[in-house]
């Protein structure tokens, strides 16, 4: 298994990924569900789409700041113990769910629990698995556990709206739960830290190398490196532009597209169905993302990526008001966007920040990303709430989107020597 000696067909690492690709699709399948029981808690408990919105809001803000922390507690546990304890956490937190009545209870399940327990598996658990098993084809391995996020809304989307329309959101709830539970033995089975575990050599290296002991406190560390990081002109346009594509995707399209379709008529589980078919498309588009980002100059595809999907966001109201044609027009143009900013920007920071800091770089880089999915989410609920629309919060995302794309290429260049 060792990729230099080629002696095996197989090099561990792969299984690594994979594993870690269904944890994330699993993790991102929960963090979207709250879009699809929307509709149904509204209905069966009288609350506001607003108060809905604030709960989602807040998972989504501590899905995003628990990520350098994350990668600190990454490397110094070990990566199966942490997603172990995280899919535990998430199974019993969705366990509890069916039984709620109140608004604060969903809070504290939702907002707090699922927000806390998915976001130990967010995109830095993805970075910081290519950062200890690859040298070489890190920004592949980077689309592909990016584009999970995606693949998740495409399994599980349809088919719980599917559930939900059929017999009851609860059991929905129950399906998920199921689902964790098996992948809770998969990683306590299969799931491996570090090459050196296995007496290997990282994908692309000749040598077997010890990890380096975590070095620092786990909550003061990352919060020194955010300090250093906040002197640092690419960091800040990085941080910036991230916070845009927050606004701009799961904000705003994950949670909010489908209620959007329901205010022109469009049932449900089409609507769930355009998500999963943005999804598709992104599984592509992040993969080619992450191939392309190993190629070509990264502030250049920002450039592209943020003007495409500003460009797709200014058409959206117009393709609700048009019709299901017209929105799959959008779906398949906007999902092959969605998040193919991740891997140019993974990348961007580590070249600047080096190998060591760039899981922990990367993680404040999606609190920026989190802030601006938080704020989208609250405000679009509100807007929606005072307008009877959600005209205004699209075409205003579609114009910070092409603010990003101008804001992406005053990134300094730097050779991608800077990275080993």
């Amino acid at each position: 298994m060792n990729s230099g000696a080629k002696s095996s067909p197989l090099f561990y690492g792969w299984i690594v990924v994979l594993i870690t690709f269904v944890t994330l699709l699993v993790a991102a399948g929960i963090r979207a569900m709250p879009s699809i029981l929307m509709l149904p808690f509204e209905k069966e408990f009288g609350w506001t789409r607003g108060g809905i919105s604030g709960v989602i809001s807040v998972g989504i803000f501590l899905y995003g700041l628990v990520g350098p922390f994350s990668a600190a507690l990454l490397v110094k546990f070990g990566i199966r113990r942490i997603m172990l304890i995280s899919l535990s956490v998430l199974a019993l937190s969705l366990s509890v769910t069916p039984w709620m009545t109140h608004l604060w209870q969903f809070q504290i399940l939702w907002g707090l629990v699922a927000g806390l327990g998915t976001g130990m598996m967010a995109n830095v658990l993805g970075v910081t698995v290519s950062n200890q098993w690859f040298v070489k084809r890190k920004g592949l391995v980077v689309g592909m556990l990016t584009a999970s996020a995606a693949t998740g809304q495409l399994l599980f989307l349809p088919l719980l709206a599917k559930i939900i329309v059929d017999i009851g959101w609860r059991f929905a709830i129950y399906t998920t739960v199921a689902v964790i539970v098996v992948l809770i033995g998969i990683v306590a089975i299969w799931m491996r830290n570090h090459p050196y575990d296995l007496g290997v050599a990282a994908y692309g290296a000749d040598e077997v190398v010890k990890p380096d002991a975590f070095k620092g406190s786990i909550f003061l560390t990352p919060i020194k490196t955010l300090f250093s990081a906040l002197k640092n002109k690419t960091f800040l346009l990085l941080a910036g532009t991230f916070f845009f594509c927050g606004f701009s995707t799961n904000g705003l399209i994950g949670t909010h597209l489908i209620p959007a379709c329901g205010d022109h008529g469009i049932p449900e589980i089409m609507a769930a169905g355009l998500l999963a078919l943005m999804g598709l498309f992104d599984l592509i588009g992040t993969t080619l993302s992450g191939w392309l980002s190993d190629r070509f100059d990264n502030r250049w595809l920002l450039f592209w990526y943020y003007g495409l999907r500003g460009l797709s966001l200014l058409f959206l109201p117009f393709a609700l008001d048009a019709g299901p044609s017209s929105l799959l027009i959008f779906s398949v143009f906007y999902g092959l966007d969605w998040i193919a900013t991740v891997p140019p920007t993974v990348k961007l920071a580590s070249v600047e920040f080096g190998r060591e800091k760039a899981g922990m770089i990367f993680g404040w880089v999606v609190v920026a990303h989190q802030i601006g999915a938080s704020a989208a989410a609250y405000s679009g609920g509100l807007v929606r709430e005072w307008l009877g629309s959600y005209t205004l919060p699209f075409l205003g995302a579609g114009f910070i989107c092409l603010i990003a794309a101008l804001m992406a290429v005053r990134i300094a260049r730097k050779p991608a020597v800077a990275v080993s």
